[in-house]
C-alpha cells in the first residue's frame, strides 16, 4: 500500500487527504485550524495526528505529501490594462488561470490614488499590461511610472506591448520595484496568449510569497511546490474533463465552487457560437476558464446576497425546497445578519440548513451567468444578426459541485440546478442538460495536487468518488 497525503492550507482549516494510490482509494481525511499567524505547521501537525490516530496510519509508511494554499487570502493579484474588454480582460484571464483571486483591476492611465489602492489592498502582484505588440504605448509607460513613484512593495508581472516593454521595466526598476517580464497577453487583437503569463506566476508564487505568507517552514515537507488552491482545483478539472493518454475522462465540464467567501465558476469546453448563424463579439474564449465571484461567498456576503436577491425571492426559494416549513422559523433578515458576524456558524435547525440552500442557490445562479456567455439580437442593413459575448456552455457534458454546501448540504442537486440553462433566462448560455456530480469528499484539491504526479490513478480516484445526484435542468 502506498499512501500519499494532499493538504490545503485553508484560510480558516488547514485540510489534509490521504490515499491508497495501489488500491486507488481513498483512506481518510482530517483538518485543524490554520495556525499562519504564529506556525503554519502547528495547525499541520495537529490535523496530521488527527488523521494519523482515526484511520491507523504511520507516519514512516507515507510515501509522500503534496500541499496547496490559499492561506492569508491566498494568492491576490491587482491587473492593469488599457481597454477594459481586451487588455484588461486578458489581464484577468492570465491571473485567474493561474490560480489568483483578483482583487482590483483598472483599465486606462492610473493615478496615485488608485496606486494608493491597491498598496492597501496587500496584493501579492501587479499585473500590468497595455496596448497590443506595436499598438498604444503611451498608457502602458505613463502607468509603468505612475506604480515606480508608489509605495506599492509586491513584485510587478509586465505584459504588455513588447515594443516598450522594456522601457517600462526601466522605469519600474529605476523606481526600486522587483520586476518580472512576460510575452504580452494581448498580442493582437484578435488573439490572447496568456500561457507565458501564468507561468511565470507560478515562479512568482513560489519565489515571493510562499515565504511571504509564512509558508516557507512547510514547503521542506512536501515533494512539490506549494500551489495556490485554485491551481489545485483548475488542475483536477481540466484532468477530469480531458483525461490522460491511458485513462478517459469524462468530457467538458463546469465546476460550481462554493465557499463562505467567495462562488467560483471553473469551465473546460471549447468555445463555439451558440447556433450556425451567431456572430461571437470579443476576445476568443480559452478552453479552460475560472471565474472567482468574491461577493458571493455564503457566509462573509450573506447579506450582499440578500440585498441582491431580495428577501422575498430568497423566502419564496425556501418554501420551494420544503412547502411544510413553519414560516416563523424563516427570518432571512436575522440569519443573514448572524452569519456575516459568525461566518463560521453551522445551521442548527432544519429552517437554517435550508436557508443555507436558498443562499447558495442565488450565489450560484449569479456566479453562473457572469461565467457563462450571453447572446443578444441587433438589428443592421442586412436584418437581424444574434450576437454571441462570452463562451458558450449550453452542451457541457457535466456539472460538479465542490464545497462545503455539496458535502454537508441536505440538497446538493437543488444548489446545483441554479447554475444550469433555464428558458426564463434564453439568453444566457448556461448548460443546458449536464450529467451532475458533486464532491462529497472534499476531494477535486487532493487530485489536482496528486495529478502533478500520478494523473492516471488520480483521475481514476476522482471518477470512483464523485457521486451522481439528479438535477432538474
Amino acid at each position: 500500500m502506498r499512501i500519499y497525503l494532499m493538504v490545503d492550507f485553508g484560510s480558516t482549516y488547514t485540510k489534509v487527504t490521504a490515499v491508497d494510490l495501489d488500491g486507488e482509494r481513498l483512506l481518510g481525511r482530517s483538518q485543524s485550524p490554520t495556525t499562519i499567524e504564529t506556525d503554519i505547521t502547528i495547525g499541520l501537525n495537529s490535523a496530521l495526528d488527527e488523521l494519523y490516530a482515526n484511520y491507523n496510519l504511520v507516519p514512516g509508511e507515507i510515501h509522500g505529501k503534496y500541499a496547496c494554499s490559499s492561506a492569508a487570502g491566498g494568492l491576490k493579484m491587482a491587473a492593469i490594462g488599457l481597454v477594459p474588454d481586451l487588455t484588461l480582460k486578458a489581464a484577468q484571464m492570465a491571473a485567474l488561470g493561474a490560480g489568483a483571486k483578483v482583487v482590483c483591476s483598472y483599465g486606462y492611465e492610473i493615478d496615485g490614488d488608485i496606486a494608493s489602492e491597491i498598496e492597501k489592498k496587500q496584493c501579492d502582484i501587479v499585473l500590468l499590461c497595455g496596448g497590443t505588440d506595436g499598438g498604444n504605448k503611451n498608457v502602458i509607460l505613463y502607468n509603468a511610472e505612475v506604480l515606480a513613484n508608489s509605495n506599492i512593495a509586491c513584485p510587478i508581472l509586465l505584459c504588455g506591448n513588447r515594443s516598450v516593454a522594456q522601457r517600462a521595466c526601466l522605469l519600474l526598476e529605476a523606481g526600486g520595484k522587483k520586476v518580472y517580464k512576460s510575452a504580452n497577453v494581448l498580442p493582437a487583437i484578435d488573439r490572447v496568449d496568456v500561457g507565458p503569463a501564468q507561468e511565470l506566476i507560478r515562479k512568482i508564487f513560489i519565489r515571493h510569497i510562499i515565504q511571504a505568507k509564512g509558508l516557507d517552514n512547510a514547503q521542506t515537507l512536501f515533494k512539490k511546490d506549494i500551489i495556490p488552491t485554485p491551481m489545485a482545483s483548475l488542475n483536477a478539472a481540466s484532468l477530469l474533463a480531458d483525461g490522460t493518454s491511458r485513462e478517459q475522462g469524462i468530457g467538458s465540464l463546469m465546476v460550481v465552487e462554493v465557499g463562505g467567501a467567495t462562488t467560483n465558476i471553473h469551465s473546460i469546453e471549447d468555445n463555439s457560437p451558440a447556433t450556425a448563424l451567431t456572430i461571437i463579439r470579443g476576445l476568443p474564449e480559452p478552453r479552460v476558464s475560472r471565474t472567482v465571484e468574491g461577493d458571493m461567498g455564503i457566509r462573509f456576503n450573506a447579506r450582499t446576497i440578500f440585498d441582491f436577491e431580495g428577501k422575498e425571492q430568497l423566502t419564496a426559494s425556501v418554501f420551494k425546497l420544503d412547502e411544510t416549513l413553519p414560516s416563523e422559523q424563516v427570518d432571512l433578515d436575522a440569519y443573514t445578519e448572524l452569519l456575516g458576524e459568525n461566518a463560521s456558524h453551522v445551521p442548527k435547525s432544519d429552517a437554517e440548513a435550508l436557508m443555507d440552500i436558498a443562499l447558495a442557490k442565488a450565489s450560484v445562479h449569479t456566479a453562473a451567468v457572469r461565467h457563462a456567455g450571453h447572446i443578444k439580437s441587433e438589428y443592421t442593413a442586412s436584418g437581424e444578426v444574434t450576437l454571441q459575448y462570452g463562451k458558450n456552455l449550453l452542451n457541457v457534458k457535466n456539472v460538479v459541485g465542490t464545497g462545503g454546501i455539496f458535502k454537508y448540504g441536505k440538497n446538493p442537486g437543488a444548489v446545483l440546478e441554479s447554475a444550469l440553462f433555464s428558458k426564463r433566462e434564453p439568453w444566457s448560455l448556461m448548460p443546458k442538460s449536464p450529467t451532475a456530480y458533486v464532491d462529497s469528499d472534499y476531494l477535486l484539491y487532493a487530485v489536482g495536487l496528486l495529478s502533478q504526479e500520478f494523473p492516471d490513478e488520480a483521475l481514476r480516484i476522482a471518477k470512483k468518488y464523485l457521486k451522481r445526484v439528479e438535477v432538474a435542468g
